[in-house]
Formats: structure tokens, sequence, C-alpha cells
């Protein structure tokens, strides 16, 4: 009778949150990635995977949430520094451009601009903007750009941040951290 007592009361704790909490902290748990002949370096989300992408350099998907994904494009350019493109906020106002005048963008506005330095001194751009498409409807982008060794990194990191779903807290931090640890790599 105590031995079925106590299986009553195991069973009747809230293990499914907890249970929940153990695989959102697995979902978010990030991992090194480095591509040494591109020349690139940045953390992703472990459990998102690999998938093959014309024109990207590198796709991840979050599993059953193909729209949550992280790509990185790189492409030889004649700039050696980004600073020669223009200042974080030029460049911004150029990329919401380019995404307000593709046919399935029905409106895009910048968030945040901001500048850091990667290694060796590397000035890196970074952007967040929503983007609300009819290609997966609104979404939260973030975007990671440098230019080393003649080359233009660009890093972008889209999630779905629907009114119904709305991106939280303890992911967006999980994202930013993804943002800030692109680089080139060493």
């Amino acid at each position: 009778m105590l031995n079925l007592s106590i299986l009553a009361l195991i069973l009747s704790l809230p293990i499914s949150s907890s249970i929940s909490n153990v695989v959102m902290a697995q979902d978010l748990e990030l991992e090194r990635y480095t591509d040494s002949k591109q020349g690139f370096t940045l953390l992703k989300p472990a459990s998102w995977v690999k998938v093959e992408k014309s024109g990207a350099t590198v796709l991840f998907e979050e599993p059953n949430k193909a729209a949550n994904n992280l790509g990185i494009v790189v492409n030889p350019v004649r700039l050696t520094k980004l600073e020669e493109f223009g200042s974080p906020q030029f460049v911004a106002d150029k990329l919401i451009q380019v995404e307000k005048r593709k046919e399935s963008t029905k409106d895009a506005d910048i968030i945040a601009v901001s500048e850091r330095s990667g290694n060796g001194g590397l000035q890196v751009y970074e952007f967040e903007y929503k983007l609300d498409s009819t290609r997966g409807g609104m979404k939260r982008i973030f975007t990671a750009v440098f230019v080393a060794s003649k080359k233009l990194y660009i890093l972008n990191i889209a999630h779905s941040d629907k009114p119904e779903g709305p991106l939280d807290v303890q992911r967006r931090g999980i994202l930013e951290q993804v943002l800030h640890s692109f680089d080139a790599a060493l």
C-alpha cells in the first residue's frame, strides 16, 4: 500500500514541465561550428541540423521547424574592410531596402543596429529586424556581417515571431549568443 502511495505521489508531481524544461535546455544548447576552408566560426544550436541550400555556404535548421534557421553566405568582394562599404546604419538601411523590394515581403523594419570588434580587431556589424513575409509570416531576423581576406561574410538567423507564438526571452538570448559568436576563424 505504501509503494502505491509513493508511486501516486510521484506521478502527481509536475513532471511534464520539468521534462519540457530539460528538452528546451537541450534544444538551446550551443556548440562550436568552424569552417576552416571558408574562414569563419560561430556557436550554433546543437540540435539544429545541417541542410543543403543553393547559394548558402552552410545552412542549419531547427528540426521540424525549417522556418527557424541560420545560414552563412561567403562571397568574394573588392573591399578589404567593411567600413569601406559604409557605416552600420547605412548598411542596415540598404539591407531593409533589399528586403522591401522582394516580392514576398509585406513589411520590414529595423529594430537594432550595432557594431563590435571581432578577432584581430575585425569590424562586425550586427542588425536585428522584423520581417513580415508571404513565405512564413512574421519573423525576427538577426544578421551579422564582416569582411576578411577580401570575402564578405553574412550570417542570417531567422526565427518565427508570430503574434500567436512570439519569440520568448530565453530563445532570443540564445540567438543573440549565436549572433555575437560569428567571427573570422583564427
